[in-house]
């Protein structure tokens, strides 16, 4: 580990594993619920625990790009951090806004929640994703600004390029696509028009830009490939990510009340969302075809190429499966977005986590380059179980989906809904198991690290 500053970010990973789990719990929570409706009833009502599991992915992931942020910017700046005492703080604000949010889901009623944080004086509560109290929110953008300015000072101090430029650009776009969710309007169509610029622009637009440049860099250091090669390959993934993502966001126009050319808009780019996908594809098995040798971290490079791969398959494959109007008009609120969700969010930016996780937590737990043998089997095995058991829970997803589409919008003689729920429920049970499968894969990665602890092998 060449700067000693680095080291800031082993506390944000490890908030960022530990609230993954959290997460997932929840989600296990989520899907017994399914089908035992009365599971843990009153006390974790379905939809407080769906919006602790949700809100839960968006804080451990915002830990792991944080983190990832801290750990790469004073490499590819070639500068210590700025301010390694400011990235501790903002640790314990992110931290304590975030299990705050958490524990007034739990805890309180929402509306009591919104009654006692203020709501009433300025509006921002009760919409998807986008829950969180007011003050609560003002606390994520102070951690936010500052965030911002520790990383922007270090590289504006220090050396600039492509990887710390198009990071700082999605940081930057992040942030700032969230002051949107301050503004709450009454009318029902504008409220759904704008939250779709934070969530959407988010996922689909600057996340994309963080994901890039994470494996970017990760690639140039496990392959050894030389930083020209890869940053032409990242330009090339920034301008294709921005250009069918923006307009892209018409995919969620198509029917809250926006004008028809959207369905138009929408589709059209929304038919090209899975290039810059397919591109990081290309991209990661290309530098590996070119590497000048053999890391020894073969955990963190069979993490960066799953990522390429099921990052294409959930967000660009599953994504293109339903984003046409003329198919969305069918599918629009099954479980084929569910599909859609589960496996992008894990390939797209879940993986990348992992992996920027798996390369600098062996050299921030003072190792040369890589954990032990036996440490690196075990992280293979959560790799495959994590992965297969993702895989295995969105076809469940996808299969209950397409009964849903027939069943209740196509059928001749259609269902009401709760009739099809009936007909699938064999589906939601197989999704727990996958998912149960998942969570034990969660449980190795993090074992991995513990294994063979005391030297290499």
């Amino acid at each position: 580990m060449p700067y000693s500053s680095q080291a800031v970010a082993r506390p944000y990973f490890i908030a960022a594993i530990a609230l993954f789990i959290v997460q997932i719990v929840f989600g296990l929570i989520v899907g017994l619920q399914y089908v035992v409706g009365d599971f843990l009833f009153p006390e974790l009502p379905f939809n407080m625990v769906r919006m602790v599991h949700t809100n839960l992915l968006f804080i451990w992931l915002l830990f792991g790009f944080m983190g990832a942020a801290y750990y790469l910017i004073p490499e590819e700046a070639e500068k210590e951090l700025h301010s390694p005492n400011l990235a501790r703080v903002l640790f314990w604000m992110f931290l304590i806004v975030g299990v705050l949010t958490i524990l007034g889901y739990l805890f309180v009623s929402y509306a009591k929640l919104a009654e006692i944080t203020g709501n009433r004086f300025f509006p921002t509560m009760g919409r998807e994703f986008l829950e969180q109290p007011t003050i609560l929110k003002v606390g994520i953008v102070v951690v936010t600004v500052g965030f911002l300015y520790n990383i922007g000072m270090t590289v504006l101090q220090g050396r600039k390029t492509a990887i710390n430029l198009v990071l700082l650009t999605g940081l930057t776009g992040l942030a700032v696509l969230f002051l949107l969710a301050f503004y709450n309007p009454d009318n029902l169509v504008l409220d759904k028009y704008y939250r779709w610029w934070v969530i959407h622009l988010w996922v689909e637009g600057v996340w994309g830009l963080i994901m890039a440049a994470i494996l970017a860099f990760v690639l140039i250091k496990i392959t050894g490939v030389d930083r020209e090669v890869i940053e032409k390959w990242l330009y090339l993934i920034v301008a294709t990510v921005l250009i069918t993502s923006i307009i892209g966001t018409g995919h969620h126009y198509y029917w809250i009340g926006t004008p028809e050319y959207w369905q138009w808009w929408g589709s059209f780019f929304s038919a090209l969302e899975p290039i810059p996908f397919f591109i990081i594809t290309l991209f990661t098995f290309n530098m590996f075809n070119r590497r000048r040798y053999r890391h020894p971290n073969k955990a963190a490079a069979r993490w960066a190429v799953g990522t390429a791969v099921v990052a294409f398959l959930g967000a660009g494959v599953w994504g293109f499966l339903q984003s046409i109007a003329s198919v969305n008009y069918y599918t629009h609120g099954t479980q084929l977005t569910a599909a859609h969700a589960h496996l992008a969010f894990y390939g797209a930016y879940v993986m990348i986590v992992l992996t920027i996780i798996s390369y600098a937590m062996p050299m921030l737990r003072g190792r040369a380059a890589a954990n032990s043998n036996s440490s690196q089997v075990v992280e293979m095995w959560s790799f495959w179980l994590m992965t297969v058991s993702m895989v295995l829970l969105t076809l469940f997803l996808t299969i209950a989906g397409i009964f849903q589409v027939y069943l209740q919008r196509i059928s001749e003689t259609p269902m009401s809904f709760l009739e099809v729920q009936e007909k699938i429920v064999i589906l939601y049970w197989l999704q727990e198991m996958a998912g149960l499968i998942f969570f034990i894969g969660l449980v190795v990665y993090t074992i991995s690290f513990l294994v063979g602890s005391k030297g290499k092998e």
